[in-house]
């Protein structure tokens, strides 16, 4: 893809969220509405845009343990919090935070994992599991070689340990197994068709009305400029 030829060629080693987003859309996996900007205005006009509430990331090449680096702020109900936030990241003395990406909430409780890793005899390896702040410490993962079959996928939400997870659960809908099985067919295409593509990981994937989205992810690459 041309989003991904571009950052090879200016010797990027992964892509933005915002990037990484744009690729797994162009495949048929569903995101977060979402947002680049580098004013405050900006942020107002696409929060006001897109209907509060919001989350408010860094964003860029640089960003992609934003976690870690503390520029999330979540639930953000109005413009006063947004502008708070906003002017936290902007007057960071440890980093400089250029860009910004305005997305929509998705809330809820359950958070799943899904990925790829390239593994050098395999080829591209699709992965699928719990995910949130969970996903290192209980490490409930399943994993297929790429192709993947609608019955592999499938067979892949069976495999984990949490996979009551999937039913309906407090009040919400069951998982729609067969729009997250797309999803995870869909993430194996992309490491077949894209061999820069080294590594995919969306975490978590919340579950809106029972389809998966994805609300946070990052694509690495190989490269070797």
């Amino acid at each position: 893809m041309e989003l991904i030829q571009n950052a090879l060629d200016r010797g990027a080693k992964n892509l933005s969220e915002y990037e990484s987003k744009l690729v797994l859309s162009a495949y048929g996996i569903p995101v977060t509405r979402e947002k680049t900007v580098r004013t405050e205005d900006e942020a107002i006009a696409a929060a006001t845009d897109m209907g509060y509430p919001v989350v408010l990331k860094g964003s860029g090449e640089a960003m992609s343990h934003k976690t870690e680096l503390d520029l999330i702020a979540l639930d953000l109900k109005d413009e006063q919090s947004l502008k708070e936030a906003f002017g936290e990241f902007k007057n960071r003395q440890d980093i400089t935070v250029e860009e910004f990406l305005v997305q929509q909430m998705v809330k809820g409780n359950r958070e799943l994992l899904a990925g790829l890793k390239r593994d050098p005899q395999f080829g591209p390896c699709v992965m699928f599991g719990l995910g949130g702040i969970m996903a290192e410490v209980l490490e409930d993962i399943a994993i297929r070689v790429a192709p993947l079959s609608e019955f592999d996928a499938m067979d892949m939400m069976d495999d984990i340990r949490a996979k009551k997870i999937l039913n309906a659960f407090r009040g919400k809908p069951p998982v729609d197994r067969a729009a997250l099985a797309q999803l995870l067919m869909a993430l194996g295409k992309l490491g077949l068709e894209n061999e820069a593509v080294t590594e995919i990981d969306i975490n978590p994937v919340k579950l809106v009305d029972g389809k998966p989205v994805a609300v946070d992810a990052l694509i690495v690459l190989k490269n070797e400029g």
